[in-house]
């Protein structure tokens, strides 16, 4: 792998870059592709709020006179997108090049690019995972002299931040790392990763994108949303993975932790609606977990959720939401968890597996208001309520509760900001 050391952009809270500012810093960055080069861009899928559909276009018309330019859609184990999401999502009504899906669990659609050894894993992860790991990654990337990233960063309960060489892997890769990072991020413990840049999960999904035989060109966004629900761009920084990758956490950090001088008995997250199912959609837990009383409870509030999860939610119901210590006797026992450890690590982190007196207990009991039904909620181990009955607000005066409209984007922590 070869990267530009060089690192364009710019960034800082507030600072709503225009799409001239975006056009500029693009420009900039691409300046080092040779018109004869094939280049193909990994671009996020529907369950990501991102400026995809600002910076693609800009990005289309300068490559639109080399050898060939496609798109890949970097969807981990989520379910493919349609043909009309993927043209949504990078902001064209039309597109001469291909726009692919990834298939993680394919295996003709997957190569071998090397293999982390379980001495360097153990290293990486302080001893708490010690197993060799096979890298294995869509085989796509071999056809193109250059791979372009676009994608940006939030705080992650599994990496700490999304963006960077996380497009990679789980982005378009195979099952072996994406099973062993949700584990070892689950054995961590929720609190101590998300919203920490330096991980063990960071640094071994990075050390696996070294293995990636092309020249990366990493843009790596910081969005929000304005009063008006409008999008903004508070960063784009341009070059490196790891560099870049950094550059927006600094920015994420200040525009996407929030931080209260206090806990709350009830915490009510109307949910995103780019979260379609509670794969996804638990990230209401993983970000507000933290502000939450021993024993309280989080609401989730969202009517348009009509799916624990499409690709997982087989295993998620026979085995159900649990604490980390429950599930790890769980993957213990059982053969079928254990080869799924991804799912393993989901099963912790909805319950937010932190720091608890008893770490056998949910640390608060979690309500799910959704369409999923009550026979499912409660293979799962959720509270039902039915959303056609919630009334916001009958919450609205509490003073021990607070409602976080929308939840899943932003990590909500206890603590004084300064």
């Amino acid at each position: 792998m070869v990267n530009n050391p060089q690192i364009f952009g710019k960034g800082a809270p507030d600072l709503a870059l225009s799409v001239d500012d975006l056009r500029q810093i693009v420009e900039e960055s691409l300046t080092i592709i040779p018109s004869n080069s094939s280049i193909l861009a990994v671009i996020p899928d529907t369950s990501r709020d991102d400026n995809t559909h600002l910076i693609f276009p800009i990005v289309a018309e300068i490559l639109q006179n080399h050898s060939k330019f496609d798109a890949l859609v970097a969807q981990g184990t989520h379910p493919p997108i349609s043909e009309a999401e993927k043209l949504e999502k990078i902001g064209l009504n039309s597109f001469k090049g291909e726009i692919f899906d990834h298939d993680w669990s394919n295996p003709d659609k997957l190569t071998k690019i090397g293999k982390i050894s379980a001495a360097e894993v153990s290293e990486i992860t302080n001893g708490s995972f010690s197993q060799n790991i096979d890298l294995t990654i869509n085989k796509l990337i071999l056809d193109y002299d250059f791979i372009l990233v676009l994608g940006a960063t939030v705080p992650h309960e599994v990496a700490g931040f999304a963006g960077g060489a996380k497009y990679f892997f789980p982005g378009i890769s195979g099952s072996e790392l994406t099973n062993a990072t949700h584990w070892i991020g689950a054995l961590a413990g929720i609190e101590n990763i998300i919203g920490r840049v330096e991980t063990p999960t960071r640094h071994l999904i990075e050390k696996a994108a070294d293995f990636i035989p092309k020249q990366i060109i990493n843009f790596n966004s910081v969005v929000s949303r304005n009063s008006a629900n409008q999008l903004q761009t508070d960063a784009l920084f341009v070059g490196d993975f790891r560099k870049s990758f950094r550059h927006a956490c600094e920015v994420s950090r200040q525009v996407h932790i929030k931080f209260v001088d206090r806990k709350y008995k009830k915490v009510v997250a109307i949910l995103d609606t780019h979260y379609t199912e509670l794969w996804t959609g638990g990230k209401a837990s993983y970000k507000l977990g933290g502000i939450i009383e021993d024993g309280g409870e989080l609401i989730i509030y969202a009517p348009h959720l009509t799916e624990i999860s499409i690709t997982h939610g087989e295993a998620i119901e026979k085995f159900g939401y649990a604490p980390i210590e429950k599930v790890k006797e769980l993957v213990a026992n059982s053969e079928e968890l254990s080869k799924n450890l991804c799912v393993a690590a989901h099963l912790a982190h909805v319950s937010y597996a932190g720091l608890q007196k008893n770490p056998k207990k949910f640390k608060y009991q979690i309500t799910l208001a959704s369409q999923v039904d009550s026979t499912t909620c409660e293979k799962v181990n959720l509270n039902f309520a039915d959303f056609r009955e919630f009334n916001l607000e009958d919450f609205e005066n509490d003073a021990e509760t607070l409602i976080v409209n929308p939840a899943g984007r932003d990590l909500y922590l206890l603590g004084d900001k300064g």
